[in-house]
């Protein structure tokens, strides 16, 4: 609890829904959202969610009580970022990827009074109630989310999400939070390896969460941004309430395709979007049908795997501004921001593009960034070389994960966040990723990086998708294994060529002894690849050269067509 008393007449909690009452008074006749031909102002915005909470209140809800969601990127996920806060409870956006079992695990475990489904996940949501059901669990109140231009009714559960918003109290007083420490959100990791563990955010953190990101991007007043990166993403990167803080402009996107994101850039003038860099692929793959030409800069703020350099410098040619960050689910998204600086202006665009490709330095809420040896709990020199893990500590952190103090208490150690994330400090202070501590490659004694080598497979202008994993060597313990997807028009190219090219461009020992070509990389339902599976794939090459260098005698890989080993790995990633 903040060490003033509540009786101070100067007190007020920290909170994001000040930011949109904020934005309903001074920027009330500004637009808010659009999503096709529905538009709304600050003051609609402001008023919607004022009755949706003050319905919600009416079916009981209250401090603590969780409202979970299953939608895409529509106005109404936006709304309910406000709404279920203001009503005082807790808001729950379920990734909309995931399948039945992990729906129904998350409904179970957060133990959801009411649930929001969009029409199009209909039968998800019914599928996973029936596993409550079977369970003899109570089920959550089930509202639907239709359209808003093409209301049908609600069809399946008991309301529609605009009758809740029309027969709510435009007047309703939102629920005053009293502790800042409060939780606002839960958000469920993806659940790769274990159980997906929930996330737990108080308004404190997402209020200044929200601020370091919109600060520390310089996203100036009345952006107009582009909804690409899912809202169930650490809600959004809390840019769900920083457009607000900023007054701008979210254009909401049922589907991220490539048609539709350039469609909507050039439609309304888009000026900022989020993306992991699967996106980026989406992007650059799109046919003349779909590119369209831009004559602004689109400002764009990428996370995830590190994006290689030559991957930043095709985007970038197009007209896309990139700003790398670093984070994670347990840090309320992006803990780290590569801050550019005008004296890398004058460097040639290989050089931006690698010093981009950093994960550079804290947002300016969270309290501390370090790279340490936990072993020792020291901190790493500023060479760029020796490595550590990553460590995090501000309010900004989690709160910890829901209903499992065991987990709470091993991600913290002395007072630290521990990221699991194995990176350097360069020597002007800026950070860069190496690996995941579980996925270095420990070569003849020495640590490869996967990161560095699929760094270095990107440049091949015929690799659209790179991941590298260990696979075991007879004499070396382990060796780097790469699996790549070219571009589908990229003509062909073999193992042989792969290697000898990685060869050339780094150190022999780190250069991959085993490359597989496939037609899609096993991801996450976020979009992250699961380097698990690679690596229990990878076991099964030892000792099958020829099984896997391609897809004909001569080992070459044509884009356009799957090798035999490859749809074997895909048919195992999917099981």
């Amino acid at each position: 609890m903040n060490s003033l008393s509540k009786c101070d007449a100067n007190y007020a909690s920290l909170t994001p829904i000040t930011f949109l009452k904020r934005a309903s008074a001074f920027y009330a006749d500004r637009t808010s959202i659009i999503y096709e031909g529905t538009r709304f102002t600050w003051r609609q915005t402001y008023q919607r969610c004022c009755r949706l909470a003050s319905s919600l209140s009416r079916l009981n809800v209250a401090k603590n009580t969780v409202v979970s969601v299953l939608a895409p990127n529509v106005p109404a996920l936006y709304e309910m970022h406000f709404a279920v806060p203001m009503a005082g409870a807790i808001l729950n956006t379920i990734n909309t990827r995931l399948d039945v079992n992990n729906i129904a695990l998350i409904l179970r475990h957060s133990e959801a009074k009411i649930l929001f489904v969009d029409y199009q996940f209909i039968q998800e949501a019914k599928d996973a109630l029936r596993q409550l059901m079977a369970a003899s669990l109570p089920l959550p109140f089930v509202v639907v989310i239709d359209d808003i231009d093409s209301p049908t009714g609600a069809r399946f559960g008991e309301l529609e999400y605009e009758q809740l918003v029309h027969d709510g109290d435009v007047g309703f007083t939102p629920v005053e939070v009293d502790d800042e420490w409060d939780s606002i959100a839960l958000n469920y990791t993806s659940g790769t390896t274990s159980a997906p563990k929930g996330v737990v955010y108080s308004h404190r953190g997402a209020y200044l969460s929200t601020l370091s990101l919109v600060m520390g991007w310089e996203m100036g007043n009345a952006p107009v941004y582009l909804w690409t990166l899912p809202m169930f993403h650490c809600n959004g990167w809390t840019f769900t309430w920083g457009i607000a803080a900023r007054g701008g402009t979210n254009v909401c996107m049922r589907n991220t395709t490539a048609f539709d994101i350039y469609r909507n850039i050039n439609l309304h003038h888009v000026t900022h979007m989020c993306c992991a860099p699967i996106v980026f692929r989406i992007i650059l793959e799109a046919n003349g049908g779909e590119r369209r030409r831009f004559g602004w800069l689109v400002n764009v703020l990428t996370g995830g795997a590190p994006p290689p350099a030559a991957l930043l410098e095709k985007m970038e040619a197009l007209g896309f501004h990139i700003t790398h960050a670093y984070g994670l689910t347990e840090a309320t998204g992006p803990a780290l921001v590569c801050e550019w600086q005008e004296k890398w202006n004058i460097l040639p665009a290989d050089e931006q593009a690698k010093l981009k490709a950093r994960q550079g330095i804290s947002i300016l809420t969270l309290a501390d960034v370090d790279v340490k040896n936990l072993e020792t709990m020291d901190s790493v020199p500023h060479d760029g070389r020796t490595t550590g893990e990553i460590v995090l500590r501000g309010s900004s952190i989690m709160k910890g994960y829901f209903k499992d103090p065991a987990a709470t208490a091993k991600a913290f150690q002395n007072g630290w966040f521990l990221t699991g994330d194995v990176g350097v400090i360069h020597p002007d202070g800026y950070l860069e990723i190496k690996d995941r501590s579980k996925d270095v490659i420990i070569s003849g004694g020495e640590n490869i990086s996967s990161v560095e080598v699929e760094t270095v497979l990107y440049r091949h202008p015929q690799v659209a998708e790179a991941a590298v994993v260990a696979m075991p060597h007879p004499r070396w313990g382990e060796s780097p294994c790469a699996f790549v997807v070219v571009h589908s028009d990229g003509g062909k190219v073999s193992e042989a060529e792969m290697i000898e090219f990685c060869r050339k461009n780094m150190s022999h020992y780190m250069a991959p002894k085993k490359v597989v070509f496939v037609a899609e990389l096993p991801k996450t339902l976020t979009g992250k690849i699961q380097k698990f599976k690679l690596r229990e794939q990878a076991k099964l090459l030892v000792g099958s050269e020829k099984r896997v260098s391609g897809g004909n005698k001569s080992g070459r890989h044509d884009g356009g067509r799957q090798p035999d080993y490859g749809q074997h790995v895909m048919a195992m990633s999917r099981l």
